[in-house]
């Protein structure tokens, strides 16, 4: 691939290119929903929601007292448009999300006041293929901020950057029965590149409800006093992934992104992803590790995918997968590490991150599987370094320090100590990992279970939970 070829195309690999005022990472939910509790109260006009799903149960920031403004998502919204009465809000949710809260407290009783409501507004996204999932994570307020990721608002997703073993903030809302550490990513952008985001959200409602929103009135920047920007005025990608239907042709532009990013990669490719279950990418992977000069692959996944059936068809995936990869590896350049705490649970990886060597980061709602490939819909935001900027070599330096975060938050070290780590291993992630972890908090290589012959044989042949593109007609339909 040409080196000077710039990954982020539009038309090819995302869908448009916009600015950045200000661009920031967040790691992790509890940071996410405390940001989201913040600028949220300064809404003027209109908030856009759109998710795999909802639940108005959750506490946006358990870890403080309640003030004036309510922390439970539902009881907050409802205080939002009676404090600003031309405040409008919409949520937009996958129908079938919707049965996963049917026997949840308060939440189903909430959601059916906002199905009738004038100025909180849900609707059921059925606007897809037999089948798929509304996948996409988003909310735009006023158009002047955007988040964008892999954070639903729902239960179970909040959690601090430390993953303790014992968190009495990690609970389930109604029961408080504790769950496990849970890890995410989401993206927070102001400027054009969120009124561009304001723009895909009301196209998004108008497929699934015939409804036009229009944009709101232009208001001042709503940035999060408590968020760092990681970027200043730089160019943003959107890039997309949505099936045909009901004469709105395909969009694979996550596709030829990823296909694109491991095609340029020059030394490391780092990947947090929730599956590695697309043939399609590891095919391209294997092509690479072939190649004597090619460059290393780390990917973080969770031990394990959630539920039984999951496990079997998205594990058993992985499981082939890594066989072929592991196959092409002559070179001893790939990884698969799933991270622990300090007692040794598992963290349940949701984030979904690329950083290509120091050069370009992705962080969106799409994972390493067939369905985010082609499937389901789904949103990811990159940023790419290109050759000749004034600043290149401290752009460079805050992409290469969120991969180092990143993995010294994986590996329980400071991050200086990584990067000491990387210059002894003379660069190599995969060397300088292999020197860091030990016994605690640390990364642990993939090993992947026996899923026995019948079943695997069997969702071999069906791949019904992770299909490549849309069928003609599903056993459900």
């Amino acid at each position: 691939m040409d080196a000077t070829r710039p990954v982020l195309r539009p038309g090819e690999t995302c869908w448009r290119i916009e600015t950045a005022d200000r661009l920031a990472v967040i790691v992790d939910a509890a940071d996410y929903f405390s940001a989201l509790h913040e600028v949220m109260q300064k809404a003027q006009h209109s908030v856009i929601m759109v998710g795999w799903e909802f639940d108005t149960r959750i506490d946006l920031d358990p870890r403080k007292e309640p003030d004036d403004a309510p922390h439970k998502l539902g009881r907050f919204l409802s205080w939002l448009v009676r404090r600003r009465p031309d405040l409008r809000i919409h949520l937009l949710q996958w129908d079938v999300g919707l049965l996963g809260t049917l026997g949840r407290g308060s939440t189903p009783l909430r959601l059916a006041d906002w199905l009738i409501g004038r100025r909180i507004r849900l609707k059921l996204d059925h606007a897809h293929a037999s089948g798929a999932a509304h996948h996409q994570k988003i909310i735009v307020i006023d158009d002047a901020l955007a988040f964008c990721g892999g954070i639903d608002a729902t239960a179970e997703r909040w959690d601090t950057s430390e993953h303790a073993d014992d968190s009495p903030c990690r609970v389930r809302p109604t029961t408080k029965r504790s769950y496990g550490p849970w890890h995410e990513a989401s993206i927070a952008v102001d400027g054009a590149a969120a009124r561009a985001l304001g723009d895909l959200v009301r196209k998004r409602w108008e497929y699934a409800t015939g409804e036009k929103i229009p944009p709101p009135p232009a208001v001042k920047p709503l940035w999060p006093e408590t968020l760092e920007p990681l970027l200043k005025d730089f160019p943003v990608a959107i890039s997309r992934t949505s099936a045909g239907h009901a004469g709105r042709e395909a969009v694979h532009e996550i596709e030829a992104l990823y296909l694109a990013i491991i095609a340029a990669t020059r030394r490391t490719l780092y990947i947090e992803s929730q599956y590695f279950a697309s043939r399609t990418l590891a095919e391209a992977i294997a092509a690479r590790l072939a190649d004597p000069d090619g460059p290393e692959f780390v990917v973080v996944n969770p031990e394990s995918a959630q539920g039984w059936l999951e496990e079997k068809a998205m594990g058993s995936a992985r499981a082939r997968l890594l066989a072929l990869v592991r196959k092409a590896d002559a070179h001893k350049r790939f990884r698969l590490y799933t991270p622990v705490t300090q007692g040794g649970t598992p963290i349940y990886v949701h984030a979904k991150i690329v950083i290509m060597d120091d050069t370009l980061m992705r962080v969106g709602s799409s994972n390493l599987n067939n369905r985010s490939m082609g499937f389901d819909t789904e949103c990811d935001l990159s940023v790419e370094v290109t050759e000749g900027l004034s600043d290149e070599d401290s752009l460079r330096a805050k992409i290469a320090g969120l991969r180092t975060a990143l993995v010294a938050e994986h590996l329980g070290v400071a991050p200086r100590q990584f990067e000491r780590a990387v210059d002894t291993a003379n660069g190599s992630l995969i060397g300088a990992i292999e020197a860091t972890r030990g016994d605690g908090r640390s990364l642990v290589p993939f090993e992947p279970p026996d899923f026995g012959v019948i079943a695997d044989a069997v969702l071999r042949e069906n791949d019904l939970l992770d299909p490549e593109r849309p069928a003609r007609r599903w056993p459900w339909s």
